[in-house]
């Protein structure tokens, strides 16, 4: 019979158990940063309806970004981000939420487009909106941005050190309103802002796209600064206020690697104001590792209802899967998740064995056991050997007579006898 493949689809991840024990470590310390600030976690179906994903009726266009599927007469499709099912969410539960409405996500998104370094067909993403009912402070994006930079900060022993750029869209708006740009010349200046550091000619890029001097004016914020603008209208003061505001508020949050960046654009259009990037110190040739903004209004299709909302993104697949890929994270810490190996001579054994066994777990210790109890004692302590346990366990007929165990340190090889209490307060001290 011809074997079926074991490799996994293209753009799909696997992960071996101490890269997961850490994927899961860091996933449990973000997502409990996000708690301790009151985000409560929402589980919302991997399918939605097509009509839902999408207003385009075209599926050949969007079949090549999501995964669609039709059972009966009812078009559907996996989620590929967060954004759309919250939208759906909230707009359907507005009698039930209390506003502003605070909430998480940590799931598995899909998207069709075609795999490439750091772009996966399956991955997790993180997700947390602070959404409000026609009004929402800005303060609620300052508060955004801390959230998360604890939340990066949570884990900062395996990726290290992070920073935030801080962007606004309504500087832009108000430059370009300054600039009398028309609007085919506004979103080609936004298309090459957002790619500023991607390209080698951006000025001559902005010559062509809005003229000479209105290139020069650009180039300006980013050669003396946004403060340079000030004066030049009432919209660019406003703005301007804006941004010292926010970074004020930051810095009263204790965020301190916090910087304006006016480069940062972030590309989707809904942005309305502030929008912030994250980067690693260590590995800024990774990019963007996170971001979001603020959206004016998060669930038109759904509801007439304006919902106004800040919100944030973290490719958490794409962080982690890179540095893991690379060697990035020591993952020492994670080779030894087995505090005991429990090694049973004898099938008579078992039951005393098991007894044994409970009460180590009760007391919070991780014990895995070897019930091949007729394998011989080397099979036994190689297989403690191979799972890093600290201490092996062993019983036989002699512990099970004197109710103790054969109590063996897996590092410096030496061996007592010991009852259950004791082999406890061991494991436990160590």
């Amino acid at each position: 019979m011809e074997l079926k493949p074991t490799k996994t689809l293209s753009g799909f991840i696997e992960l071996l158990p101490v890269q997961q024990r850490c994927f899961d470590e860091c996933s449990a310390r973000m997502q409990n940063v996000l708690k301790t600030a009151g985000f409560v976690r929402l589980d919302l179906p991997a399918i939605e309806r097509a009509e839902v994903l999408t207003d385009k009726d075209n599926w050949d266009e969007i079949e090549t970004q999501m995964f669609l599927f039709q059972k009966g007469d009812t078009k559907m499709g996996l989620r590929y981000d967060g954004t759309v099912g919250l939208s759906r969410f909230v707009a359907g539960h507005l009698t039930n939420l209390v506003f502003p409405f605070r909430a998480y996500q940590f799931a598995r998104n899909y998207r069709g487009e075609r795999p490439q370094r750091g772009r996966y067909r399956e991955f997790y993403q993180m997700d947390l909106d602070i959404m409000g009912i026609e009004t929402l402070s800005e303060n609620y994006d300052a508060e955004i941005v801390a959230t998360l930079a604890k939340a990066y900060e949570s884990i900062a022993e395996f990726i290290g050190p992070v920073n935030v750029r801080i962007g606004n869209r309504r500087f832009w708006n108000a430059m370009f309103e300054y600039l009398n740009l028309n609007e085919e010349q506004q979103r080609s200046a936004f298309v090459l802002i957002d790619k500023k550091d991607k390209i080698k000619d951006f000025f001559d890029g902005l010559i062509e796209e809005v003229g000479q001097n209105a290139a020069v004016e650009i180039n300006k914020v980013f050669t003396d600064g946004y403060s340079a603008f000030l004066g030049k209208s009432d919209n660019l003061d406003s703005a301007i206020k804006e941004l010292d505001d926010f970074m004020e508020l930051l810095n009263s949050m204790g965020i301190k690697n916090a910087k304006i960046d006016l480069g940062i654009m972030r590309g989707h259009s809904y942005y309305t104001g502030i929008v912030f990037e994250f980067f690693l110190d260590n590995f800024p040739e990774l990019g963007a590792i996170g971001g979001g903004g603020r959206y004016e209004d998060l669930a038109s299709k759904f509801s007439k209802t304006k919902i106004i909302g800040v919100g944030a993104a973290v490719g958490f697949s794409r962080l982690m899967v890179a540095l893991l890929d690379e060697n990035k994270i020591d993952l020492s810490k994670f080779e030894q998740p087995v505090s005991v190996a429990v090694l049973v001579m004898g099938n008579e054994n078992v039951p005393y064995a098991m007894r044994a066994l409970s009460d180590l777990r009760d007391a919070g210790i991780v014990a895995v056991p070897y019930l091949d109890a007729d394998k011989k004692f080397k099979n036994q302590i190689e297989f403690a050997d191979k799972i890093k346990a600290e201490y092996s366990v062993i019983i036989g007929e002699d512990e099970v007579k004197n109710q103790v165990f054969s109590v063996k340190n897996m590092q410096t090889g030496q061996q007592q006898k010991l009852d259950i209490t004791e082999t406890i307060k061991l494991v436990k001290k160590a």
